[in-house]
């Protein structure tokens, strides 16, 4: 099945991630989730680029929580660079740092903070020592109490608060621990007294749409406002942008429901997540998020520390490469590597890791009870609700390619909705999903088991140049039956309606 054509359309099916274009290669992936990759010093060259790419990395993430902007600028240079050199495209993500409280410099490095020692928070920008550290957050005392929690370096280290002054908090250490410069600092519980969406937040928007960006991650996403601002200041600048909420505060979990109808994507940033609410309720909460996505159709990421151990080892371990399985059991559409392919030893290989999982679960899906009954509530959820007709079209499609085997369901798209009410059933087959806009192709490059094409057409000719290719690299043969959605009565390219059953002659 390795064939090449230049005409049109052409697929290859290397067991690598797909990617879309009429003058460029598409190759056909053994597994359907996708994964992010971020990019840091490990991996910014295009060299090592390349090799993510050809792994499998669908979707670059570029946290503007480290570096400039001409060091981002850099990196989406070299990126497209690579992608060009590999005849693909990769979708690029925009992390924004938020409203993230950090400590400031300490004076020593490591400084290793002992269990029962007494320590001072203060809003001073001092050189912190055992004794004193600056914090970046003014309103710290208006946060806390006697009593209150506070965790630094992702949870690792515990401070509990004795006193309160008026730019200081005395506290206690509770649990010890090693500390740098410019770790995080959370407050689980506790209101945070600063907007979700900071001047810096706007100016990295500013120029990651200059560089022709347009899907940004939100941190510490509380409400629906934070959301629906960042796409009012894209409105503004003449930009569709897509918004991926960060879940990673408790009141984000609170007010889901609005969130989901705001958004376009989630992702579930378990890192600061798992100090905002009990660490032991995270698997739980993260399996309800992706339920609730998946049934509002948004595309969900799962993040952090999924493969923790490959930043500096060849394997991860076995309870590493379970998380990884069960995040897509749970339903996930994509998974993300952060420090790993960011400053780790082995990016490709992580990569590479990734995949394997992704393709050893995906072939068994079907024997996991768990599995099959989260697809069948969702079935059951768009049967029991009033109906629409997309959702119609969607599960009767996914029905229909069950029953059938069908290898392909071809769809056209004006927005990805359709491919994305597909895609949330997790069907055997492949959805290619077929629009004439690039930044919708790219979006796209989130869902599950969805294959963007980009159209240079919207006539009827669309099904026809994609079935001769899918014929001529024999990835269908005769008899095989292909579920094509269309939307006939409306007329429009998108507007699904309909669906028919082709067999292959």
């Amino acid at each position: 099945m390795h064939k090449n054509f230049h005409r049109g359309i052409s697929v290859d099916a290397n067991p690598c991630l797909l990617f879309y274009t009429l003058n460029m290669n598409i190759t056909l992936p053994h597994y359907k989730t996708k994964i992010v990759c971020t990019i840091g010093p490990s991996s910014r060259s295009e060299s090592v680029l390349r090799e993510l790419i050809r792994c499998g990395m669908s979707v670059a993430r570029l946290n503007f929580s480290h570096g400039s902007f001409d060091s981002h600028g850099e990196d989406i240079r070299t990126i497209r660079r690579a992608a060009k050199s590999e005849g693909t495209s990769v979708a690029i993500l925009a992390d924004l740092p938020g409203p993230k409280i950090r400590i400031g410099k300490l004076q020593t490095e490591p400084l290793e903070l002992l269990q029962g020692e007494e320590i001072v928070l203060t809003t001073r920008p001092v050189i912190g020592t055992s004794s004193l550290i600056s914090v970046n957050y003014d309103r710290i005392e208006e946060s806390v109490s006697p009593g209150s929690i506070i965790y630094l370096n992702d949870g690792f280290i515990e401070l509990r608060v004795l006193n309160i002054d008026k730019d200081a908090v005395q506290c206690v250490v509770t649990i010890g621990g090693p500390l740098l410069s410019g770790k995080g600092l959370n407050i689980p519980g506790a209101p945070l007294l600063i907007d979700p969406l900071t001047p810096r937040d706007f100016e990295i928007m500013e120029f990651a749409i200059e560089n022709e960006i347009d899907t940004f991650c939100v941190s510490f996403v509380e409400s629906a406002e934070e959301i629906l601002r960042v796409k009012e200041f894209g409105r503004k600048k003449g930009k569709n942008l897509y918004v991926v909420a960060k879940i990673e505060r408790a009141g984000a979990i609170d007010n889901i429901e609005a969130i989901l109808e705001a958004t376009d994507a989630v992702m579930i940033a378990r890192g600061d997540l798992g100090v905002e609410v009990p660490i032991e309720d995270v698997p739980v909460i993260q399996k309800e998020l992706i339920h609730k996505a998946n049934l509002c159709c948004r595309p969900v990421i799962t993040a952090t520390q999924m493969l923790q151990s490959m930043v500096d080892n060849t394997r991860p371990t076995r309870a590493e490469v379970t998380d990884v399985a069960n995040a897509i059991m749970d339903g996930t559409d994509a998974v993300m590597l952060s420090e790993e392919t960011a400053i780790g030893k082995y990016p490709a290989q992580t990569v590479t890791m990734m995949a394997r999982i992704a393709s050893s679960f995906e072939r068994q899906r079907g024997k996991i009870k768990w599995s099959s009954a989260l697809q069948d509530q969702l079935k059951q959820y768009l049967r029991n609700k009033q109906i629409d007709i997309p959702d119609t079209v969607s599960l009767n499609v996914v029905e229909a390619a069950q029953a059938l085997r069908a290898p392909f369901i071809l769809t056209p798209t004006s927005r990805g909705a359709t491919a994305r009410r597909i895609s949330r059933l997790k069907p055997n087959s492949w959805i290619i999903a077929c629009n004439h806009n690039q930044k919708v192709c790219d979006f796209m490059l989130l869902s599950y088991g969805v294959y963007p094409m980009l159209m240079s057409t919207n006539d009827g000719t669309w099904q026809a140049v994609i079935l001769e290719r899918l014929q001529e690299m024999d990835l269908i043969r005769s008899g095989d039956r292909i579920i094509i959605t269309e939307g006939k009565f409306s007329g429009d390219f998108g507007g699904t309606d309909s669906l028919g059953i082709m067999t292959v002659q």
